[in-house]
């Protein structure tokens, strides 16, 4: 085990597929001679070669269309969008081709693709520079969806989007970037795509989340033991395809459940996450679900509003404390 920071688990994950597999390779921009916007791709381009590590214009729709075909005749590209905020610009690559090109070839065609980089609420960046876009892309068949949380997720989990045959939306959080953890520095270490994980067991009850959400939760679980309860944390890490069954399994033990995410409340992960509990588990509920998002708003550029607006501590524990009719 090595201790590192999210930017280099990434960078490590992406550098041993490259060592691994010579089809996969990196595009987009400034990944190449300015090692990445945020540095993710440090020393990539001087250990591959322009020929595996590709700057590329301002041209989403461009590149992740070249990404696409690529993959379809057998190579493994990985996408760098800047921020996922200007994937927009390449929406209908993703989800007319990538997402649908195995079907709609009737399985001729498969798409082992990485779109990955940066999003969510990072300080002061505005509203256009905040997009949370996992509940827009975890809606399109076809398209898997990853969030990780911690250094060590973030290695293990990209290893596995790479290897895989269909499309990943890979989605790193920018206020992650500088975490420090242990990360595994066997080559061969990899998270499987769809799989749970509980960062902190608990039997009062469970806090689903994902992402940054996951730091705010574990520190709302801390201050809640304080108070006497204990909270279970669960990381979802996979949006799509879910881990319903580890979902189940700690709300089963808990009988309550709290969903805590960044994203807006309307349509987000949140929603279809307590349908699936309420079809499954809903004799197993000894409260309704509560759900904790960001502010039905666009993001401000002002910081004091920013953090108003964004899922805190405090409204973790009121929302625990809600489920406990305390």
């Amino acid at each position: 085990m090595a201790v590192m920071q999210y930017r280099e688990a990434l960078n490590l994950a992406m550098t041993e597929e490259m060592e691994r597999d010579d089809r996969v390779f990196l595009m987009g921009e400034e990944v190449a001679e300015y090692n990445g916007a945020y540095k993710v791709s440090q020393g990539m381009l001087d250990r591959f070669g322009d020929r595996r590590i590709i700057d590329t214009p301002i041209s989403e729709n461009g590149f992740a269309g070249i990404g696409i075909g690529a993959a379809m005749v057998g190579l493994r590209p990985i996408v760098e969008f800047m921020t996922f905020s200007f994937s927009y610009v390449a929406f209908d690559q993703l989800v007319n081709n990538a997402a649908n090109m195995r079907y709609m070839s009737g399985g001729q065609f498969s798409v082992p693709i990485v779109f990955r980089g940066n999003s969510g609420i990072a300080g002061n960046l505005g509203a256009t520079h905040s997009h949370r876009p996992e509940a827009l892309y975890a809606h399109f068949p076809g398209l898997k969806v990853m969030m990780p949380s911690t250094p060590s997720d973030a290695k293990g989990m990209l290893k596995a989007a790479i290897r895989d045959d269909d499309p990943v939306i890979f989605i790193e959080h920018e206020n992650l970037l500088g975490d420090k953890g242990e990360v595994s520095e066997d080559p061969d270490f990899v998270v499987p795509i769809g799989k749970a994980d509980v960062k902190r067991e608990g039997s009062d009850v469970t806090i689903i989340t994902y992402s940054r959400s996951v730091i705010t939760s574990l520190k709302a679980a801390e201050k809640l033991e304080e108070e006497g309860i204990s909270a279970e944390v669960l990381d979802m890490r996979t949006i799509r395809p879910l881990d319903l069954d580890a979902i189940l399994n700690s709300v089963t033990k808990t009988h309550r459940a709290i969903i805590v995410e960044e994203n807006w409340p309307y349509c987000g992960i949140g929603a279809g996450v307590a349908d699936r509990i309420y079809r499954a588990a809903f004799d197993e509920l000894d409260a309704p679900i509560q759900r904790v998002t960001a502010k039905d708003a666009p993001l401000p550029y002002n910081r004091r509003l920013e953090l108003d607006m964004l899922p805190s501590v405090e409204r973790v524990v009121e929302a625990v404390n809600q489920v406990l009719y305390r």
